[in-house]
């Protein structure tokens, strides 16, 4: 039974997550306490499943195409320094302050989308130079180190970051996340975490299936529905994401 209600709540958690850019640690890692797992287990065995999320998702981008080498190759250079180093400090970081704090600027986004009711609606590449790409590597180091240290919502951060400073479209910047955060910066987080904590390997089965075939659905929603309904999404799993956090 409880491998159908792990597959089951990946599956939802990692559709909507990768329909909106990111998210999935509302649904699935509190599941994962529910059943038992102590957080630094959860959180661990959290990141391993999610990078099957990003795989399921990388697929579906894949065979529609409109991913810039060099753009990805940046945002791989600036964030994966930033996610070691998050994954070296979870046990160091008070919870109750990160996840507040996390709460409040999540929350922000959500708000912030709402307010801008074109924002990420049509593709102006910007900050394409020199100190264009530093200012947008430092902010991609330090997202980096949330996602390594932290459970929940730290893909969109990156969604909305990739809009508000590089002038992509939701639909490109959702693409970007989940390739790069999803397979990549999980990746290592999930390594890192894996080397210094524990694991619950027996779980891993049904959360992989459900992260690989939730992503590759929401991937194909998000791609279909365009601009505006990606907007809403990462609006509507942004609130929740910044209330949950900030109430506990």
């Amino acid at each position: 039974m409880d491998q159908l209600i792990l597959l089951a709540v990946s599956f939802l958690a990692n559709l909507f997550s990768a329909f909106s850019g990111g998210g999935a640690g509302l649904l699935q890692l509190p599941v994962l306490l529910f059943l038992g797992l102590p957080f630094a287990v959860a959180l661990a065995t959290h990141k391993v499943a999610t990078v099957a999320l990003g795989v399921g998702a990388t697929i579906r981008h894949l065979r529609e195409g409109g991913l810039e080498r060099d753009f990805v190759i940046f945002i791989l250079v600036s964030g994966l320094p930033g996610v070691v180093t998050g994954a070296s400090l979870i046990l160091a970081v008070p919870e109750s302050i990160s996840r507040v704090s996390l709460g409040v600027l999540t929350l922000s986004l959500g708000l912030y989308s709402i307010w801008r009711k074109e924002l990420g609606q049509v593709y102006a590449p910007v900050h394409r130079d020199r100190g264009g790409y530093l200012t947008g590597g430092l902010v991609l180091f330090f997202i980096g180190i949330l996602n390594g240290s932290l459970t929940s919502g730290t893909g969109l951060f990156v969604t909305l970051w990739l809009i508000r400073w590089f002038g992509l479209d939701y639909k490109r910047a959702v693409a970007y996340t989940l390739v790069l955060v999803g397979v990549f910066w999980n990746g290592t987080g999930a390594l890192t975490l894996g080397l210094v904590g524990e694991i619950r390997w027996s779980w891993l089965p049904a959360l992989l299936a459900g992260s690989l075939l939730g992503g590759y659905a929401g991937a194909h929603l998000a791609i279909t529905r365009g601009n505006r309904w990606i907007k809403r999404g990462f609006e509507t799993i942004t609130i929740l994401i910044g209330l949950k956090l900030i109430t506990g």
